[in-house]
C-alpha cells in the first residue's frame, strides 16, 4: 500500500448553502452533521473520529483556542454531544462560542494493486453554526480522484478504483440537501465540478501538470 500525498490546499471543493434546510445554530448544525457523515460512511469516505472547533468572542474575533472532541465519547447525532460542546467552552472566555466546526476522521481508498488503505482526512467536512443560516462543505486534498497523479503521470486505474464512490456521495447528499453543491474555487491544485474533480488537458506526450513543486 502506497503512502498517499496531500496537498496543502484543497484539489476541489464543494459547498452547500443550508439557510432553508433548518433552523441555525449548534444543534441544527450536528443534527446535519451527523446525517452527512452517515451518506459519506455508507461509500467509505469518512468514519467520524473527532470534532474540532476555534472559539471567538463576538466583536472581538478568534480567542485562539481550538477545541478537539473525541466522538468516541459521545458520538454524532448524540442528543447531549451539543451541551458537551458548549461545556468545553475556555473557563479564561466565558462569553465566547464558535462558528463552525470540523468533523475529522477516516476514510478507505484503493491503490493500483485493488488493496484497500485507511487514511486519516481522506475527506474534510464542516458546517456553519451562524445565526445567518446553516452552510456545509466538503473538500479533498489527494490526487487518487483525479485522472492524475501530482507529478502529471496518469493514473487511470486509481480513479476508477476511487472517484466513482465521490461522485456517488456528491450525488446522494444532493437528495440529502434538495440541492447540488456549489463547487469552490479552483486552486493550484484542481477545481471541482458538480459530480467529481475537472480534468486538466494533456500535454503532447499525454501528461498532466506537475503539481509538485508545491507539495
Amino acid at each position: 500500500m502506497s503512502t498517499l500525498m496531500r496537498a496543502p490546499r484543497e484539489c476541489a471543493s464543494w459547498f452547500w448553502d443550508l439557510y432553508d434546510f433548518g433552523s441555525p445554530g449548534l444543534e441544527s448544525a450536528l443534527s446535519l452533521a451527523a446525517r452527512t457523515s452517515e451518506v459519506l460512511s455508507r461509500h467509505a469516505l469518512l468514519v467520524p473520529v473527532r470534532l474540532e472547533y476555534v472559539w471567538g468572542v463576538a466583536g472581538v474575533g478568534t480567542t485562539g483556542i481550538t477545541t478537539s472532541l473525541d466522538l468516541a465519547v459521545r458520538p454524532l447525532g448524540d442528543p447531549g454531544l451539543p451541551a458537551q460542546v458548549r461545556g468545553s467552552r475556555p473557563a479564561a472566555h466565558p462569553t465566547a462560542d464558535i462558528a463552525d466546526f470540523s468533523v475529522l476522521g477516516t476514510g478507505t481508498w484503493i491503490d493500483a494493486d485493488d488493496q484497500p488503505g485507511n487514511e486519516y482526512r481522506l475527506v474534510d467536512l464542516s458546517f456553519s453554526t451562524a445565526p445567518t443560516g446553516l452552510s456545509a462543505e466538503l473538500s479533498v486534498h489527494h490526487d487518487i480522484w483525479a485522472r492524475y497523479d501530482f507529478s502529471g503521470r496518469p493514473h487511470p486505474e486509481i480513479q476508477r478504483r476511487n472517484a466513482p464512490r465521490l461522485t456517488a456521495a456528491l450525488k446522494d447528499l444532493t437528495s440529502l440537501f434538495g440541492t447540488p453543491p456549489e463547487p469552490g474555487e479552483r486552486t493550484y491544485f484542481g477545481m471541482a465540478t458538480v459530480e467529481g474533480l475537472a480534468e486538466p488537458e494533456a500535454d503532447e506526450n499525454g501528461m498532466g501538470p506537475d503539481l509538485t513543486g508545491r507539495l
